[in-house]
């Protein structure tokens, strides 16, 4: 399908291929002074993966043999035989990319939407936070509602924000846009860890904006008290079916100076909170088939969310 997925760190590419999946697909990425480049991790002589050799120069050269790549895919150099004139099938499945947030990104189809918005990140009033990534054993679509869900909070979030005597999911509505939905949901639920809640005024309504890129990319934008923002970019990235790879990059325009260790550790305690829950969820695959769970008013947001992957044709059970 041609959506644009994350598939690793723009720190983690530097001078040697690295090894990815997605989708199922084994990918190499590479740099050189040609910029990235994102292929599939196969050498086509002998089937070494090419994350395994070296970049030399401007060459992506396999370990087996030393066939050597160029940025756009094509095999430059036998050594072997350097004076034989390469067959045209010695040339590598290519794919774009995009370098965005931090992040690397690439699209195994073919006219691929724009990426999902995150304008912060490159706005000098936002700091920008770049935690590790988050690995789930479960579905990306499960990961990406239980993301846009509200209604956990007070179940799930208990040791980090949540507050079970404020369970209530007061009413919200969900407007559906280009490639995606927009939700503005207000409530009395604080954004702060445990133990600095009291920094927030007495009933002070909380604005979250949830703005979702289908299939798998969505955008928090948290309203804090004296005009602070914090966006969050939620962009799960599928290895496979069950396997999901979540990127997070962050962006606050508040506590600039402050330690960033606490922010890391609260997001990991968040994400730790949310994947035993969702790597336990059943049946695996998320039905889009709205009948076949049961809804409440609370889960507009989750129905909009499969009403429209279901209109993007991917069937009753999709997961990637």
């Amino acid at each position: 399908m041609p959506f644009w997925y994350p598939i690793a760190f723009s720190r983690d590419v530097k001078n040697q291929p690295v090894a990815t999946k997605l989708l199922d697909q084994r990918l190499v990425i590479w740099r050189t002074s040609a910029g990235l480049s994102v292929a599939n991790d196969i050498c086509l002589h002998r089937g070494v993966p090419l994350s395994m050799g070296r970049v030399n120069g401007e060459a992506l050269v396999c370990k087996y043999h030393g066939f050597h790549y160029s940025a756009d895919g094509r095999c430059v150099l036998v050594p072997a035989n350097p004076d034989i004139a390469i067959p045209p099938k010695l040339c590598l499945k290519t794919y774009p990319v995009q370098e965005a947030y931090g992040l690397i990104w690439t699209t195994l189809g073919e006219g691929a939407y724009n990426l999902p918005d995150f304008h912060e990140w490159d706005d000098p009033d936002y700091q920008q936070i770049l935690p590790e990534a988050v690995d789930l054993n479960a579905a990306a679509g499960r990961q990406m509602e239980g993301f846009l869900d509200v209604a956990h909070f007070a179940w799930v979030h208990t040791e980090t924000f949540g507050d079970k005597n404020n369970p209530v999911v007061p009413r919200y509505e969900v407007e559906k846009v280009s490639n995606g939905i927009h939700v503005e949901y207000l409530s009395l639920v604080s954004n702060f860890p445990k133990g600095l809640q009291d920094l927030a005024p007495a009933d002070f309504q909380w604005l979250r904006v949830f703005d979702v890129h289908f299939p798998f990319t969505a955008r928090l934008t948290v309203y804090f008290p004296g005009n602070g923002r914090l966006c969050i970019l939620n962009a799960a990235s599928p290895i496979s079916a069950r396997k999901t790879r979540v990127f997070v990059p962050i962006c606050r325009n508040f506590d600039k100076e402050m330690p960033l260790e606490p922010v890391y550790e609260f997001n990991y305690r968040v994400f730790a909170e949310d994947k035993e829950v969702v790597e336990a969820q059943y049946p695996e695959d998320l039905p889009l088939d709205l009948v076949a769970e049961a809804h409440i008013r609370a889960d507009q947001t989750s129905i909009a969310y499969r009403q429209g992957l279901r209109a993007l044709g991917l069937g009753v059970n999709y997961t990637s």
